[in-house]
């Protein structure tokens, strides 16, 4: 789950991490007004949950409230397109008009969960202000990195080597120690999968300042934390992925290309998607089914295919232990019954009771385009996404 930046911020100054004075505003007249408070030149930020937000005209400083307002209309109503928008962008329905901080160098300062190493890792830069995969391709040599242990937690140690390493020392070590500290303990507190700071400033007057804030939480844990279930924002997420959880399907993430998956287990439908592409397709969603084996699930799978207009054939492939293949086959075959399904089908089942499912597709009458592996499945899929007319 994200959050917006305005959201991320009030969580950072309950950890005592120094943000700017700023207050969110949803019209131009409110844009106008916080500006005369903060003394008027500000920045207008449009709140939306994506990045790349300057380079789209997302971010502007203004010198006076007069100019803060007619900026925030111009933004406020509209949608932001950015290299991590949909193609329509992201509407800006609200933006946070902050005071404008007097910046000597922006550093970069997150913190992750390290899939190899199964430990949370604080990542540091002394070149800020731009996205880390770039850092790390361009200049890999900037960035520094300490892994946290969570049995005896951030120590000090590791702050002031990370702080050593993007450049700072003396009484600015010290106090990057402290805060980064603190931001492992928001971390850690809340279940992020994601706490960054981009960038971190270090003013003229010689102060840290986070002057943006991005906080992703685990899905998994948020029945821990209703007061950040209460930040979510529906109207920035896909409208799709929205339905799909409505319909208890939780592992559903909206892709740009053509062919539906429906796939039993992460890493199955990774691999899916992998092998569609391999084979000249794309894929149009990742869907983990999971294991739970009742048709209503397979059904709603459907639906959203349906539903996505974009679609212009489906792949199923079932393979496991779990996920019975008879109870697979029978959601198919009632979602041909409620559904009229507008495009080709092609299914791979194997795992329990394949043969009783095969036995219900066969006398369904349904004209199912079947593979006998994975690789003969994904390359059907290809084959009729590009035979297909919706």
């Amino acid at each position: 789950m994200k959050v917006h930046e305005y959201q991320a911020k009030a969580l950072l100054a309950e950890y005592d991490i120094p943000v700017p004075r700023g207050k969110l505003a949803t019209t131009a007249a409110e844009a106008k007004q916080i500006a005369t408070e903060l003394g008027g030149k500000v920045v207008i930020k449009a709140q939306v949950y994506a990045g790349g937000r300057g380079k789209a005209g997302g971010i502007k400083v203004v010198d006076s409230p007069a100019e803060a307002e007619k900026t925030a209309s111009q933004l406020i109503g509209t949608r932001l397109v950015t290299h991590q928008t949909a193609p329509d962008g992201a509407p800006v329905s609200k933006i946070l008009v902050e005071e404008a901080a007097q910046v000597a160098r922006e550093l970069y300062l997150g913190i992750l969960v390290d899939g190899s190493s199964r430990l949370p890792v604080m990542i540091g830069s002394e070149a800020g202000g731009m996205d880390i995969e770039e850092i790390a391709r361009s200049a890999p040599q900037k960035i520094v990195r300490s892994y946290v242990d969570p049995a005896i937690g951030f120590q000090p140690f590791l702050g002031r080597r990370l702080a050593y390493g993007m450049g700072l020392d003396g009484s600015l070590a010290s106090e990057a120690t402290r805060l980064m500290a603190n931001l492992y303990q928001l971390f850690i507190n809340k279940d992020c999968s994601l706490a960054e700071i981009n960038p971190l400033a270090v003013t003229v007057d010689g102060k840290l300042l986070a002057l943006d804030a991005k906080l992703n939480f685990d899905d998994n844990a948020l029945y821990r934390h209703r007061d950040i279930q209460e930040l979510r924002d529906k109207e920035q997420e896909d409208p799709l992925e929205l339905q799909a959880r409505e319909w208890g399907i939780n592992n559903y993430v909206r892709m740009d290309g053509d062919i539906g998956c429906m796939v039993n287990g992460a890493g199955l439908a990774m691999a899916v998607n992998d092998l569609i592409q391999y084979c000249g397709g794309r894929a149009a969603n990742f869907l983990d089914i999971g294991t739970l084996n009742n048709t209503e699930r397979v059904v709603n799978a459907f639906k959203m295919f349906v539903a996505d207009h974009r679609i212009k054939a489906v792949l199923v492939n079932i393979f496991g232990g779990m996920a019975r293949v008879d109870v697979i086959a029978r959601g198919i075959v009632e979602a041909y019954q409620q559904l009229g399904i507008p495009f080709p089908v092609v299914v791979r089942l194997a795992g329990t009771n394949l043969e009783e499912g095969q036995r219900i597709l066969a006398e369904s009458g349904i004209n199912l385009i079947q593979a006998k592996d994975f690789y003969d499945a994904a390359r059907k899929a290809v084959e009729a996404a590009r035979g297909a007319r919706r």
